[in-house]
């Protein structure tokens, strides 16, 4: 096999001792290993990027997967389901300016979300085996609430009033979905019953 070849004289740098010339090595045959190069893929939680002020849009493939999934946790009566429709704990942290955000969001915030998917599947009653999920309804009345307001450090965008949209023997029907806040551009559920 020919091998365009000119070996580089030295393995040191003009500073190392060797020559100074950066001439290369150049081969026509294929490397001596048939293993794949190792990649390495790290996700990072949005919750923990900084807030931005983007304004979320109600639709999307997050937007739509996370109001399937608020939707599958209340006709199953299992909130864990709906943990992704959920404002984020590491997002919380940042957010809000209060003495123990991490105590705040398990013990209050995530107790009555769970309360409120068994009232929700509660009020679904004997309709939850026929009740076909038609999408949540996100008003266009955003605000943006800034620092300072509603003992928050960072800035957010609200909405008070969405629905959770369904039909059942084709008869459209609603449950209220209280409150969304948003983080990084995406809506998620900080209220979903009555805000207390």
């Amino acid at each position: 096999m020919a091998l365009a070849a000119v070996a580089l004289a030295g393995c040191a740098g003009p500073n190392g001792g060797g020559s100074s010339s950066t001439e290369a090595v150049v081969s026509s045959e294929a490397p001596a290993t048939t293993e794949a190069p190792t990649t390495t893929t790290s996700t990072v939680d949005p919750a923990t990027l900084p807030q931005t002020d983007e304004k979320p849009v109600a639709g999307g493939e997050g937007f739509d997967r996370r109001a399937r999934a608020l939707w599958d946790a209340v006709v199953a009566d299992d909130p864990s389901i709906a943990v992704p429709t959920f404002f984020p704990l590491a997002a919380y942290q940042q957010v809000k300016a209060i003495k123990d955000p991490t105590s705040d969001w398990h013990n209050r915030l995530v107790t009555e979300f769970e309360s409120d998917i068994h009232d929700l599947h509660r009020k679904l009653g004997a309709d939850a085996a026929k009740a076909s999920f038609t999408g949540l309804t996100v008003p266009d009345r955003a605000v943006w609430v800034t620092s300072g307001q509603e003992y928050n450090k960072l800035p957010y965008w609200r909405v008070y009033g969405s629905t959770l949209d369904y039909t059942v023997d084709g008869v459209a029907r609603s449950l209220p979905v209280s409150s969304l806040i948003s983080w990084r551009g995406q809506w998620y559920v900080v209220h979903l019953g009555a805000i207390r």
